[in-house]
């Protein structure tokens, strides 16, 4: 993430806190019941955001995860193109006394 990212993003935080302590004020909470009440939500909003980087986090869905699998895949399909005939044959040989092995 970018520092500018990191300043709009806190930025737009504040601002939507303002609006939900406006927006409360304005159905008729009292100040300190609104600000209260706009913290709360606040911290269920962040919350929530923070479980769903949980959530990648443990089902490996994280950007740097996603990019290394690919690297991983791009290294073996050069690999593998970059083999002859005679040893794709003798790899496939392998992979299948492997399996009936197991």
């Amino acid at each position: 993430m970018r520092r500018i990212d990191a300043i709009a993003l806190g930025l737009a935080a504040v601002i939507m806190g303002a609006v939900i302590y406006g927006v409360l004020q304005l159905f008729g909470l009292d100040a300190q019941t609104a600000g209260v009440w706009s913290q709360a939500i606040f911290v269920i909003g962040l919350l929530a955001w923070l479980s769903t980087y949980f959530f990648r986090v443990f089902t490996k869905q994280m950007t740097y995860n996603q990019q290394l699998k690919d690297y991983e895949d791009a290294v073996l399909e050069k690999r593998l193109e970059s083999l002859t005939p005679e040893e794709l044959a003798q790899l496939q040989a392998e992979i299948e006394a492997d399996s009936s092995d197991a």
